[in-house]
């Protein structure tokens, strides 16, 4: 890509940010964190309580970049076929044909809420379309549009009638992003804003498909210092050899950590990475990947406590 391109790009980013700030008040880490998610073609799990924005901020995120959505509202009686689609019987000039009638996950952006209460069948539905970007129906194989992203949510205090997410699969989300409360300013602003009659705000798409395509390739591009990549795959081997760590994480987070990195320095102007975009994007991208040791978490301790104490430790 141009260097002009690039600093194109790179503005129209800066516009997206803009652009979401007219529906989502605060938040700022979160929405640069899911840009960042969607610059490496990659799936966030968005846990929070209900009532943060999660849902407009992903049909935001969808509407500011011209791609297509859909949602999908988790149930345990949610069929695996109503996600990917099923074969329906349909009447042409020739007789009766079979013909597959896609479903919902076949949009640039699907939201799939409260991914926990569907059933693990169903659940399992949504595997291979996170990793390998197709689906299979019927001993056929479709791709779906690119770039394609799951964007999940889930509620961590409300656990009756869930089904938790298997490693397998938490494993295939890039991120983990934890949505907070906001603070006591932004509270009223959000009820100023959306209680007083005026219409929702509207948002304009600043960033084409093409462009974004453009900016995912550029990302991967992009270089990274030896000593940087190195102290960052360490970062990561040094949660298979911490002592409250039960379970380390893999070579994909070692992956995921760089790529994140890389598009967090892209997302901010840069054209190179630093140590501190590494330690940023640790916690996201490696909270769901470590299990923590029966103590750890008898002394009430966070697997973010434990990332961050190794980042500055390598």
């Amino acid at each position: 890509m141009p260097v002009d391109d690039i600093d194109r790009v790179q503005e129209r980013l800066t516009r997206v940010r803009s652009e979401i700030g007219k529906r989502i008040v605060g938040q700022a880490d979160v929405v640069e964190r899911l840009l960042v998610c969607i610059l490496c073609d990659g799936n966030a799990l968005l846990e929070s309580n209900p009532g943060l924005g999660k849902t407009t901020l992903v049909r935001t995120v969808a509407e500011v970049t011209d791609l297509s959505f859909s949602r999908i509202q988790n149930t345990p009686d949610l069929m695996p076929s109503d996600i990917t689609g099923t074969e329906i019987i349909r009447e042409s000039a020739q007789g009766r044909e079979f013909v597959f009638e896609k479903g919902p996950v076949f949009a640039n952006i699907v939201l799939a809420d409260e991914i926990n209460r569907a059933t693990p069948k169903t659940q399992a539905a949504l595997l291979e379309a996170m990793q390998e970007r197709q689906v299979t129906a019927a001993g056929e194989t479709y791709d779906l549009p690119r770039p394609f992203f799951i964007l999940a949510t889930q509620n961590p205090i409300d656990q009756g009638g869930t089904y938790p997410l298997p490693e397998a699969q938490t494993d295939r989300f890039l991120m983990k992003i934890l949505v907070d409360y906001p603070s006591e300013a932004e509270e009223n602003d959000i009820v100023t804003r959306y209680t007083g009659g005026a219409p929702d705000p509207t948002v304009e798409r600043v960033l084409s498909r093409e462009q974004l395509q453009g900016a995912q390739r550029f990302v991967r591009e992009m270089p990274i210092a030896n000593d940087i990549r190195q102290r960052t795959v360490r970062l990561v081997r040094s949660t298979r050899e911490e002592e409250m760590i039960e379970y380390g994480a893999s070579p994909r987070a070692s992956m995921g950590l760089v790529l994140a990195a890389k598009a967090r320095a892209f997302l901010a102007g840069r054209s190179h990475v630093s140590w501190e975009d590494v330690a940023d994007m640790a916690p996201p991208i490696l909270r769901h990947r470590v299990l923590l040791d029966f103590r750890a978490e008898r002394e009430g301790t966070t697997p973010d406590d434990v990332v961050k104490r190794l980042v500055t430790e390598v």
